[in-house]
C-alpha cells in the first residue's frame, strides 16, 4: 500500500481528533464558569470522530452551541465519545440523552437506552442518528422513531421548511416558513406522518422539489421533525456539514427542544 494513500486516511482522523480536543477544552472552561449551584438537569450528548466527517463538523459545532447555551440557563451539558456510557449506572445521573451524528453499538447499548426511555428519560436525536434500514435489526428503534430510512438528496443543499405546529414547545417561535441552512435530507418510508404516535412538526416544503443534483428527491410528503407522543423525545433531521446553526431562526428550536425535553423553561 503506497505510504501517500496511508496518509491520506490518517490526515483527516487527525484533524477530527484536533477539531474534538479543542472543543472539548472550550467546554470544559464553560462548565467550571457555570455552576455556582445544582444544574437544572443533566444532557449528555454523544458523538463520535471517526465517522463522516461533515457528521464530525456538525457534532463539535453543536457541542459549541449548547455548552455555551447551558451556561446561559444553568443546565449541564456532559459530552463523551465513548458509547460504552450508554449504560444504566452513567445514565441514572441525566435526564437527557442527546445523539448527535451516531447511534448505539451494541445490544448492551442498546438495551440501557431502551430502559432509559422506558423510566421517563428524554431523547433528542440528530440526522444520521435516526437512520435505520433492513440491516439495522433494532425493531423497538424502529417503532420508537416511526420510520425507517428510504432516500437523501445529494449534494446537500437549503430547503425551504414548513412548520407544520407552532402549539408544541420546540417549535413554538418559530414562523410558518423558514429556510433552513444547507443539509442532506432523508426521505423516509413508511412515513412517520402515517404512524398514530408520531406528531409532526415540521416538514421539507414541497416548492424544493426536485431536490439534488446528483441524488434527486423528486417528490413527497417529507417530515423532518417529529416526536413520538409516546416518549419525550424529539428527532431533526439536520446535523450534516458545519451550516446547521448559521439560521438564527433554526437555532431557537434547537434551544427551546432541549429546553422542554430537559423540563427547563
Amino acid at each position: 500500500m503506497r505510504p501517500e494513500y496511508i496518509e491520506s486516511k490518517i490526515q483527516p482522523m487527525k484533524r477530527n481528533l484536533l477539531k474534538a480536543t479543542l472543543t472539548l477544552l472550550v467546554l470544559l472552561i464553560l462548565q467550571t464558569r457555570t455552576f455556582a449551584q445544582s444544574p437544572k438537569f443533566r444532557v449528555l450528548a454523544l458523538y463520535s470522530t471517526n465517522v463522516e466527517s461533515d457528521h464530525v463538523d456538525f457534532a463539535l459545532q453543536a457541542i459549541k452551541f449548547y455548552s455555551r447555551f447551558a451556561a446561559t440557563k444553568g443546565f449541564a451539558f456532559d459530552t463523551t465519545s465513548r458509547w460504552e456510557d450508554l449504560n444504566d449506572e452513567k445514565l441514572k445521573n441525566y435526564q437527557v440523552v442527546v445523539w448527535l451524528n451516531e447511534f448505539p453499538h451494541n445490544q448492551a447499548q442498546r438495551s440501557a437506552f431502551e430502559k432509559f426511555m422506558a423510566n421517563g428519560g428524554a431523547w433528542l436525536g440528530f440526522h444520521v442518528s435516526g437512520y435505520n434500514d433492513k440491516y439495522t435489526k433494532w425493531p423497538w428503534f424502529v417503532s420508537f422513531l416511526g420510520a425507517t430510512f428510504y432516500n437523501n438528496n445529494w449534494p446537500p443543499l437549503p430547503a425551504k421548511m414548513i412548520v407544520d405546529d407552532n402549539t408544541h414547545p420546540a417549535t413554538k417561535r418559530l414562523p410558518k416558513t423558514y429556510t433552513a441552512p444547507i443539509c442532506e435530507w432523508y426521505g423516509w418510508k413508511p412515513n412517520p406522518r402515517d404512524n398514530k404516535d408520531i406528531r409532526v412538526l415540521m416538514t421539507l416544503s414541497p416548492e424544493n422539489y426536485p431536490l439534488g443534483k446528483k441524488d434527486i428527491i423528486t417528490g413527497g410528503d417529507i417530515p423532518v421533525v417529529w416526536t413520538n407522543t409516546k416518549y419525550k423525545m424529539i428527532y431533526m433531521n439536520m446535523g450534516h456539514g458545519d451550516k446547521n446553526f448559521d439560521s438564527d431562526v433554526q437555532n431557537m428550536m434547537f434551544e427551546d427542544a432541549i429546553m422542554w425535553l430537559g423540563g427547563g423553561k
